[in-house]
This record gives structure tokens, sequence and C-alpha cells, in this order.
């Protein structure tokens, strides 16, 4: 690879950077993809002894890669996001990844397809974690910025992906307790 191949190629990521999500921050400013992916990779990494048969690096760039469609289309919340949206974001994805150089391309498409057929391990653990890191920067964040619809989805965004695994069951539960405290905030006499 090339010095401007791999400047072209950091250039773009930065657009993680750049696009912000529908969440807001606990300091009341929208959160931005490379946020939520580097709190998502850490929450995998600090989950490793919890899973000692997955592949903890490939856990990791699934983590750092799994929103980079976003750089192309912006964050699109899961509840407004359609089928348009999704084959949109998937081919300017691929395209991205194979102006990659090898072996870089070949790693990338691989990763992405193991996402997008969630059938291992890792990937059941990133899209889990994924959702999960979703709801946890909800919960940190204002409540007054939840959209009516988003006081149930806090409690069910998830929920079926986690049923996977005991720990994130367990997790995941402990989640819905920090919705339940958040959103009886909202009720108690101010």
């Amino acid at each position: 690879m090339t010095a401007e191949q791999y400047l072209e190629i950091v250039h773009c990521i930065a657009g993680l950077k750049e696009r912000t999500r529908h969440a807001w921050t606990k300091d009341g400013r929208r959160e931005s993809v490379a946020e939520h992916s580097w709190r998502l990779a850490l929450m995998a990494y600090f989950l490793r002894d919890r899973f000692p048969s997955a592949d903890l690096t490939r856990v990791l760039l699934m983590c750092l890669l799994h929103d980079m469609g976003e750089v192309f289309t912006g964050d699109i919340p899961t509840f407004e996001k359609t089928d348009a949206d999704r084959t949109r974001e998937r081919c300017l994805r691929d395209a991205w990844i194979s102006s990659l150089p090898p072996p870089y391309a070949d790693e990338a498409r691989s990763l992405f397809q193991e996402m997008d057929t969630a059938k291992t391990e890792e990937a059941r653990l990133v899209r889990a974690l994924d959702r999960m890191e979703a709801v946890i920067t909800h919960n940190e964040g204002d409540p007054r910025t939840w959209l009516p619809l988003e006081y149930d989805l806090q409690r069910t965004y998830g929920v079926c992906e986690a049923a996977f695994s005991d720990v994130l069951t367990e997790l995941r539960a402990a989640v819905n307790r920090e919705v339940d405290a958040v959103t009886a905030s909202l009720d108690a006499p101010r």
C-alpha cells in the first residue's frame, strides 16, 4: 500500500468521527458513529473472559468497522431505516471495501459477510452489544430527547440478539433496569 492509498483510507474513515447518531451523550451533544464504535469495541474487550472461544481480533475489527457504511449514508435510526436504505448503505460500503488494497479488501469483505449472516459467535456477540450500546447511550443521555416510540423500544431493542448467551441476557436485563430507573426519574416530582 502506498502512502497515498493509506491516507485516502484514513481520510475516509475520519467520516466516522463526523457522522452523528440519533443518540445524545451525557453532556448534551449528539454521539458520533466513531464514539459508538469505539465504546462497542471496549465493551467487547471487557467481556473477553466470558467468551473465551471467540476470536477477539475478529470481534474488535467487527466492532470498529461495523458501521463503516454510515460514512457514506449517515446514521439512520433503526426505526426509520428502510430496506432501500440498507441496500444503499451495503452497496456503498461494498464499493469502499472493493477499493481497498490487498489484503484489506478480502479481510473486510469476510468480516462484513460474517456480520451480515450473524451465524458465528463473534458476529452474534457484536450484533447484541451493538444494540445494547445504543440503549446504554440513550440511558446516559437526557430521556427528554427520546422520541415517544423509544420508551418501549429501549426495553426491547437487542433483547432477541442477546438471548443466545446467558451472559448477554443477564447484562441486557441490567440495562433494562437502568431504562426503568431513567423513565421513573421522569415521573418523579421536580
